[in-house]
């Protein structure tokens, strides 16, 4: 006869939440995670900003059925026993099955390869154009190409990075490294490393990397309380100079964005040269000698530095599309301060989460990412599957009373632009004190 099941209640499981005692609860059963924090293929972020709830739908989002059998060895013996699971968290728990047993997670379609395709194809015709052609014309065409070039394969990227591309995390790894890092200069781990936890606590002001942008964007006037940012885990000061500089940032946004690109390949050398434990460093530096060595060697190629320095400028211009768009899904969306909770995983991404709605031919375009909402909800879910699911979220949503908020690219521009404003207009005002000024927060943000 088995022994008794033995139970714990949800204010005990919430005491063990942090580094060293590190417990977390999925569909009832509890796990010491303390020890596999380190090693956690998402990194320890997740895990930290989740210790000590119940985290069965960021686990069902995030993890392939095959991570099941890593829980067995974690397991403390313990069921949680007065733990409530909401209406939503049902009706999204039941959606998840539903889809997983239509094999949707598993078809992944001919996306990648078309999008492959296409990246060779235009870095082709960049290389001959700029090798080839003496035209001032072509070479400006050319610079706009790679632009569009980098956009495609950060989208690829985006996708190993979810493991959507593969069914290997082995494979999908390769894609990432040459997608992202040999491609586009962006190290595939400091991409993984913001972007799991701005899924996680997606719009938290102090937890989300994404909304931490002073001194030069604030999208909420709680910034100017000078938050501690718990991701970088320094203080984001609001200073004179962050004050001057978001008091204009409705003006600023879009030029701004054009040189965005130059902030991310800094945060990529800031994360692989750290002391911080980075996944697969060696691989990440090499793949970013690939990038800094074919890219300088193409703008050398070029017959003079007005001709350099517009090439570069116009796949930055190009690129900065992407980063506006980026910005457009969260911007102008609820925001919040502090941590989530694990037991309201679907009401945190629908009230941080803007869509953007588009024809399906411009799905190309917007790399599945206009489906902002659903992709938070199922990662793993191929872009080529997000539109199919998008009427059933939304009817999730309308059950629930709960946002589901669809702008057309250039209506989500105009609320991103008031957010900006209405942040911009209290920023304006002088009469609270700030501290002394950090100017180099400028070069130390994500941007």
């Amino acid at each position: 006869m088995g022994s008794e099941k033995k139970f714990i209640t949800v204010a005990e499981l919430r005491e063990h939440n942090k580094a060293g005692d590190l417990w977390i609860s999925i569909q009832g059963k509890v796990y010491n995670v303390s020890d596999w924090v380190k090693v956690h293929p998402g990194g320890d972020t997740p895990l930290l900003n989740l210790a000590g709830q119940d985290v069965t739908d960021a686990f069902l989002a995030y993890h392939p059925g095959t991570a099941w059998q890593y829980l067995d060895k974690l397991f403390t013996g313990y069921y949680l026993e007065d733990y409530k699971l909401s209406e939503v968290s049902n009706d999204y728990r039941k959606l998840y099955f539903e889809i997983a047993k239509m094999g949707l997670f598993e078809n992944k379609g001919h996306g990648t390869l078309y999008c492959l395709t296409c990246v060779a194809l235009m870095l082709s015709i960049v290389v001959y154009g700029v090798l080839k052609s003496e035209s001032v014309l072509v070479h400006l065409v050319c610079g706009m190409l790679l632009g569009m070039l980098w956009i495609q394969s950060a989208y690829i990227g985006h996708d190993s990075g979810h493991y959507q591309v593969m069914s290997s995390p082995k494979c999908n790894r390769v894609v990432q490294l040459i997608a992202g890092n040999c491609l586009t200069g962006i190290s595939i781990a400091w991409w993984k490393w913001t972007h799991n936890a701005h899924h996680i606590a997606c719009n938290s002001l102090d937890n989300d990397p994404d909304l931490q942008h002073i001194p030069v964007f604030a999208v909420s006037s709680k910034l100017f309380n000078s938050i501690t940012s718990c991701f970088y885990g320094r203080q984001l000061t609001f200073d004179p100079v962050a004050r001057f500089l978001v008091s204009y940032q409705h003006f600023t946004f879009y030029p701004v964005m054009i040189f965005g690109r130059i902030n991310l390949f800094i945060q990529t050398f800031l994360l692989v040269f750290s002391t911080r434990n980075v996944p697969h460093r060696v691989m990440n530096i090499l793949g970013l000698l690939v990038f800094w060595t074919w890219f300088p060697l193409l703008v050398a190629c070029l017959p003079n530095w007005p001709e350099r320095v517009m090439f570069v400028l116009a796949s930055f211009a190009v690129t900065a599309l992407q980063h506006i768009q980026f910005c457009l899904n969260h911007f102008s969306a609820n925001v919040y301060v502090g941590l989530p909770n694990g037991n309201d995983w679907f009401e945190k991404q629908t009230y941080g989460t803007i869509d953007i709605s588009c024809s399906s031919w411009m799905d190309w375009f917007f790399g599945g990412l206009q489906f902002q909402l659903e992709h938070h909800l199922f990662p793993r879910l191929p872009r080529c599957q997000l539109r199919n699911i998008s009427p059933v979220v939304r009817d999730l949503c309308k059950k629930h009373n709960l946002p589901y908020r669809s702008l057309s690219f250039w209506a989500a521009n105009a609320s991103t632009i008031r957010t900006l404003r209405s942040a911009a207009q209290e920023a304006r005002d002088l009469t609270s004190p700030v501290p002394k000024n950090l100017v180099w927060e400028a070069v130390n943000t994500h941007g």
